[in-house]
């Protein structure tokens, strides 16, 4: 004896609905259909599975059993379906990312535009902010963070490969200058210091054969946002401490130097990170996996 899944979504529907007409609403169907597919199982169970008057439906003992231990399979059932249809439905909504303002650089163009050009009804809003958030919380689908700052109870997939962080400074500037050899010698340069989203001004860190520094730099000029510290740099106002991203492209221009690189070892790069492998969204998925073919 085998009962439709209909047939079990009727009992369930009307029990929840405490009447047919309600539950017919609900499942979309006539109330005719869903009164003969109640009727029908009933009849192949042999049992009573609501009491009916004129003017109410119950369950019946039979029915409260029933339902009590069918319902939950079915709840189980109608997930995992939905589950399915969600991986294959094609990427739509709006996919909200947080990550710092440097992040958001460096993976707009080969990141974003791309995903944005590949899954045209997706929109996408990119919010940066130095401090780091709880992307759930905040209705976040993920965020893009350094690895070494990413929540231990997140998902993280890499986006970029080891980094380092260089010390440099434009030609301009070292006119008439030594150049620091070692990281103590940048307390007689000017250097452009950096204030963190907690407001503390951030110590320079160093490392060289297990040797660890972190240097309270001198400098009359303290920025918060590592584009201003790159185009002070520029504009020889002194030396900045700046992610190697950021500087490539001028340091092979020779519009910067830079100095201590025995000093700057490489560390984890950036990450995409989200709360869970399960129940993830096609539009979430579609750009894990578009930050996993560009990674590689």
């Amino acid at each position: 004896m085998k009962a439709s899944q209909i047939e079990l979504e009727a009992v369930v529907s009307v029990a929840r609905q405490g009447g047919f007409r309600a539950a017919a609403r609900e499942l979309g169907m006539a109330s005719s259909a869903l009164s003969h597919a109640v009727a029908a199982l009933e009849a192949r169970l042999g049992v009573r599975l609501f009491n009916r008057t004129t003017r109410s439906v119950a369950l019946s003992p039979e029915g409260e059993q029933f339902v009590a231990e069918v319902a939950p399979a079915l709840a189980a059932i109608q997930a995992a379906l939905a589950r399915v249809e969600e991986h294959q439905a094609e990427p739509s909504g709006v996919l909200r990312l947080n990550m710092a303002p440097g992040a958001a650089r460096m993976i707009l163009a080969p990141l974003v535009f791309e995903y944005m050009h590949l899954h045209p009804k997706v929109d996408v809003e990119v919010v940066t902010e130095g401090a780091l958030v709880d992307v759930v919380g905040q209705g976040f689908d993920a965020g893009v963070r350094l690895a070494e700052f990413v929540p231990p109870d997140m998902i993280a997939v890499p986006i970029t490969r080891t980094m380092r962080t260089l010390v440099v400074g434009s030609p301009a500037y070292f006119e008439g200058r030594p150049r620091p050899r070692t990281p103590q010698d940048l307390m007689g340069h000017r250097c452009i210091r950096a204030r963190m989203a907690s407001g503390a001004i951030y110590r320079w860190e160093f490392e060289k054969r297990g040797q660890s520094l972190e240097i309270d730099v001198p400098g009359d000029l303290t920025l918060d946002e590592s584009d201003l510290m790159l185009q002070a740099a520029l504009a020889g106002q002194g030396l900045a401490y700046l992610s190697d991203p950021a500087t490539a492209e001028h340091l092979a221009a020779r519009r910067l130097l830079s100095v201590l690189e025995d000093w700057s070892p490489a560390y984890p790069g950036l990450c995409l990170y989200f709360p869970s492998r399960h129940n993830i969204p096609a539009r979430l998925r579609a750009f894990i996996e578009l930050v996993r073919q560009q990674s590689r």
